[in-house]
């Protein structure tokens, strides 16, 4: 079995994956994202182009592993919603999804023998209204300001929400595991 690894530093993406009970090494890929969105690219092409480039940033490095590069774009109306860093930016995304639907695209390419598997996970959720007393509420017992979306919905991010239309829960943390899992077997990984 090829060593399994996954271009992301990022501890929500690592969880996921130590949930399929597999060894793994998380390499930071070292990728400009700012780069790629200055580009005119749809929020589902730049999660796509992120996921690639990571993947095969590191892919370079390890030509003998199999690695998971992941991205995740936050939308909504089409405008992209990086990790705000901060309360006051993480409260204006939140006032802009209140009462309203947005998407997340989590892409992930495996990378592999000079072949690449790719696929995304398109995640439709509604947010439900809000009062600005009670997103800011929220924005300080979770403090989100690394996720993209201004929540987690892992925590108490979920009271936000009204419903929630995926494929896979989990590619709304940041790896849709069901169909990794999938191509992971596929090419010779023992899962259950």
């Amino acid at each position: 079995m090829k060593p399994l690894i996954l271009a992301s530093t990022s501890k929500y993406r690592q969880s996921l994956l130590q949930k399929l009970h597999l060894p793994f090494e998380a390499i930071a890929p070292e990728v400009d994202e700012g780069q790629f969105k200055k580009n005119i690219l749809s929020p589902l092409e730049l999660a796509q182009l992120l996921a690639k480039e990571k993947s095969q940033a590191i892919a370079k490095k390890f030509p003998h592993a199999v690695v998971i590069g992941s991205d995740q774009v936050a939308c909504v109306d089409q405008i992209i919603l990086d990790k705000p860093g901060n309360h006051e930016n993480a409260l204006k995304q939140l006032q802009l999804m209140n009462n309203r639907e947005h998407y997340l695209y989590t892409a992930v390419c495996l990378s592999f023998d000079d072949k690449t598997i790719e696929f995304v996970d398109t995640t439709t959720l509604l947010m439900k209204k809000c009062t600005d007393l009670q997103l800011n509420r929220y924005l300080k017992i979770d403090q989100p300001y690394d996720c993209a979306g201004s929540y987690k919905i892992e925590s108490l991010g979920i009271t936000l929400f009204e419903k929630i239309d995926c494929q896979d829960f989990n590619a709304i943390t940041g790896l849709p595991l069901i169909k990794l899992c999938q191509y992971l077997s596929e090419i010779g990984y023992e899962l259950p």
